[in-house]
């Protein structure tokens, strides 16, 4: 277990901070951690449809999703220590881990399924900074390139995984 916050939610130590993990090698891990941590919290503003869209893909991978509705995103960056860098629409949290963006379900069970890896107890969460076309919740048609970044409250990142020619 890593950092505890202060509403008092336990984190992860993250893993799996190489590009492009093989989720099927390590499917059957990411299955029971999945179901073992399935309900995830989506913080986002009252305005945002492609907020709804993401959680809906949550959903659509086996997630419980429960949307809380804000007025004021950057609090709740604040308080998940969510750097400038990696900000995104919305902000999700799974057991401690914070999840800022678009970020698709796979790599979430991925990463939560393998807690070897990455920055240890100073990982904060996985980003998909800005809101890329072709992301999970912004199917527009266009596909553009975008990596999963583990961070740091520091703003330190390491490349989870990378989609496209990122």
């Amino acid at each position: 277990m890593k950092r505890l916050y202060t509403m008092g939610f336990s984190g992860l130590v993250l893993g799996a901070a190489v590009v492009g993990y093989n989720l099927q090698a390590s499917e059957p891990a990411a299955t029971e951690t999945a179901q073992a941590t399935s309900e995830i919290t989506v913080y986002k503003s009252p305005s945002c449809s492609c907020c709804a869209d993401w959680a809906e893909h949550l959903e659509n991978n086996g997630f419980t999703v429960q949307v809380e509705t804000v007025d004021d995103l950057r609090a709740i960056k604040s308080q998940y220590e969510v750097p400038r860098e990696m900000a995104s629409c919305h902000t999700a949290v799974i057991d401690g881990l914070v999840v800022e963006g678009h970020v698709p379900a796979g790599d979430i069970k991925a990463y939560v399924a393998n807690p070897n890896a990455g920055f240890g107890d100073e990982t904060v969460g996985l980003s998909v900074p800005g809101m890329p076309h072709g992301t999970p919740g912004m199917e527009t048609g266009r596909q553009d390139s975008y990596a999963v970044l583990a961070f740091t409250a520091d703003g330190d990142t390491e490349t989870v995984k990378s989609y496209g020619n990122y």
